[in-house]
């Protein structure tokens, strides 16, 4: 089963382009889901489990992979399906790794990759039940797709603490920053609630945008309405994978631009830190920030501002 997985090497030929590949799995049931195979390390049968005490409900136990304790999530009841009730014997997990941890999913089965455009890539509609779980949609083979918002899911079994000391802070940089913009650019209600947590102490104008290519018609907007972006915008987080236009191509038209290429552009996302250190080099991003790690965040923005401000 690990055979369908791709090599780095392979998928960092999407980058760029605007394209991903998808995993597409069931629930024990007849709808669709999937995951970005950038996430992906792989997939195999469901392994004896270890039960552990006091463990989340939907964490079914844990297993040993290759000198790793990797915990068991139950993914059709972590999105409030109710439990998987797959055999064991038939069930299968998706070994992936989200913000530099590696855990492992159980899922009915699973089906194939496919390579799409990230154009092809849809918002969630609203409503409630496990649209609360979806980070997009898209239609393959004229079924609907549903995409797991796998940070929200981790977010609910291990709550990610951002409460940061003032210390942290360096106040001649405050000073210098107040009232400017920053832009931040993220299809995850989870990851923008956090970001706004480790950046609001600083005493920026925090802009949303939820995909990349909402966050370029604004540029392009504030091009045409003459905003002094160069001076006004301090940076622009951004994760990488995103409905209609993912990062890195948002990074790439950023790039492009004469009024917008010498623009601050970090990369924001959970996937593998190794890989993305070779995308950042790739579109031109000016750094890279794992996912949920409030502390680093808030090093590396006051760094790269202090470089950029020429404090440093």
């Amino acid at each position: 089963m690990s055979g369908m997985l791709s090599s780095v090497d392979a998928r960092t030929q999407l980058v760029g382009q605007n394209r991903l590949e998808l995993l597409l799995f069931h629930l024990g049931g007849s709808q669709h889901f999937a995951i970005n195979v950038f996430k992906v390390q792989e997939v195999m049968r469901l392994p004896p489990l270890t039960k552990i005490p006091d463990r989340h409900p939907v964490v079914r136990g844990v297993t040993h992979l290759r000198g790793q304790t990797v915990p068991v999530v139950d993914l059709r009841q972590a999105i409030q399906m109710g439990t998987l009730k797959t055999a064991d014997s038939e069930a299968t997990i998706i070994v992936t790794e989200y913000n530099m941890t590696v855990q492992a999913f159980l899922v009915g089965g699973v089906d194939r990759i496919v390579n799409m455009n990230w154009n092809e890539i849809l918002p969630p509609p609203g409503g409630a039940g496990r649209q609360h779980y979806l980070t997009a949609i898209t239609r393959i083979d004229d079924r609907i797709v549903e995409i797991i918002d796998v940070e929200k899911v981790l977010a609910e079994i291990a709550p990610y603490n951002v409460q940061l000391s003032p210390e942290i802070y360096d106040k001649e940089l405050l000073e210098r920053i107040h009232g400017k913009d920053i832009l931040i650019v993220d299809d995850s209600k989870v990851a923008i609630e956090q970001m706004r947590q480790v950046l609001g102490p600083m005493g920026l104008n925090i802009i949303e945008a939820h995909n990349g290519l909402e966050a370029y018609q604004l540029l392009m907007h504030w091009k045409e309405q003459g905003r002094d972006i160069q001076n006004n915008l301090m940076m622009i987080i951004t994760d990488a994978e995103m409905p209609e236009m993912d990062g890195y191509m948002l990074t790439t038209e950023i790039r492009r631009d004469p009024e917008l290429k010498n623009s601050c552009v970090v990369l924001h996302t959970s996937l593998s830190g190794n890989f993305n250190k070779a995308m950042v080099e790739k579109v031109g991003c000016d750094g890279f920030l794992s996912k949920f790690a409030p502390e680093a965040m808030a090093n590396e923005v006051q760094r790269l501002m202090k470089k950029r401000l020429g404090m440093i």
